[in-house]
């Protein structure tokens, strides 16, 4: 396999690249990626970055003399636009064409669009470096901040936001934060937390309609309520960046489908980060992950996969959230229709554990350093759920 090019400036492109180098590659390694920047860690966006305004250099996954010292070539501003897998040949923006030997997938998410937001001016989103910075000098104290999506990134950027000296308020349609991915109960500690730090949250109401008015936007909800809004963040998720791949040969659904060492049907092509669905078998399903380490572990099985090895991805997934001082860290893979045992809580922490049958699945840890490598010690070990709340 003489040349292998890896699409996507996310972590998990930058790992496969690491990946293929450190399993022992030698030949020709490109990078593409529809920025125009190096590739840069994502996380701090919607936190530290977006409060202090972190600029490109303090963000690099990589140095710029890293990339020369393994011998990447970096083709940067050029999106892929299509794929023929069959003759191995990938489309760029811009009408240039780039052959493989081996491909690597990892062009991640896009934001979800939110129809009635169209035309409607100060609405911002944060999934770029250029969204954070644009929006960081938007965030003066006294304005008032308007963020649709109660997700972690919602919530974050409402922390970081408060924490600013905003008004800030939160429309969520569900009734409580975050209770697709964590339950009602978990939910409601969530809100109480930003409630208590002097966010707004408005929950179980869709928006209706938003008014444009010379002193600034009004956001209506369906219940009646109108909020001021100087600024107005739309944090209704993401899905992933598959477009450029349809009538390749590839299989998706909600992603690109790949078997459980990351190969897809396509072959020589392997895919990594929130971009992959994949059957993890420690968890027994079919699973697609937006978390940091998730990519960067994916890209690295990923590169040994496409030069060989035929093991499978099966990995406990973890992801770590600020809000205010709550330092959120999560392992496992559960919904909010798991079971949970809350075995800590009070104002400041908690600990939380899922179970679905007779297994652990996952554990939430609030302001609980040590909690999350116990729990990710059980889950695999297989810890059956009557063990894992024994006494608790």
């Amino acid at each position: 396999m003489d040349r292998i090019v890896v699409v996507g400036g996310s972590v998990a492109a930058v790992n496969a690249v690491d990946g293929l180098r450190h399993a022992g590659h030698e030949g020709d390694i490109t990078l593409v990626s529809a920025e125009d920047l190096l590739p840069y860690d994502r996380p701090p966006l919607s936190k530290e970055a977006l409060r202090e305004g972190h600029e490109h250099h303090s963000l690099l996954i990589k140095e710029p003399g890293w990339y020369d010292d393994n011998a990447v070539e970096v083709c940067l501003g050029a999106a892929a636009v299509g794929l023929d897998a069959a003759d191995k040949t990938l489309f760029l923006e811009g009408g240039r064409q780039v052959s493989y030997d081996g491909l690597v997938v990892a062009t991640g998410c896009r934001t979800r669009p939110l129809e009635l937001l169209d035309g409607v001016p100060d609405v911002y989103e944060v999934r770029s470096l250029a969204d954070s910075l644009t929006l960081h000098e938007q965030l003066r104290p006294g304005r008032h901040l308007v963020v649709i999506g109660a997700g972690f990134i919602g919530l974050e950027v409402a922390a970081t936001a408060r924490k600013m000296g905003l008004d800030v308020s939160v429309v969520e349609i569900a009734p409580v934060p975050l209770t697709r991915v964590l339950g009602s109960e978990l939910g409601h500690w969530f809100q109480d937390h930003h409630v208590r730090h002097g966010v707004n949250l408005y929950c179980g109401s869709g928006i209706d309609r938003v008014e444009v008015t010379p002193g600034g936007n009004k956001v209506h909800l369906a219940d009646g309520t109108v909020l001021a809004a100087d600024l107005i963040v739309a944090g209704v998720g993401v899905q992933p960046e598959t477009g450029w791949l349809e009538g390749s040969g590839i299989e998706l659904a909600n992603g690109v489908v790949c078997d459980e060492t990351l190969r897809t049907t396509a072959p020589d092509v392997v895919a990594a980060g929130d971009i992959v669905r994949w059957p993890n078998r420690l968890f027994g399903e079919t699973m697609r992950v937006e978390q940091w380490l998730n990519a960067v572990e994916q890209g690295t099985h990923a590169a040994r996969t496409l030069l060989g090895e035929n093991e499978p991805f099966a990995p406990v997934p973890y992801f770590w959230s600020d809000q205010f001082e709550a330092k959120v860290k999560f392992v496992g893979h559960v919904d909010g229709q798991d079971q949970v045992k809350i075995t800590q809580a009070d104002d400041t922490s908690l600990v939380a554990l899922f179970g679905r049958g007779d297994r652990l699945r996952g554990a939430l840890c609030i302001n609980a350093p040590r909690q999350p490598a116990l729990s990710k010690r059980d889950i695999l070990n297989g810890v059956s759920w009557a063990d894992a709340t024994a006494g608790n």
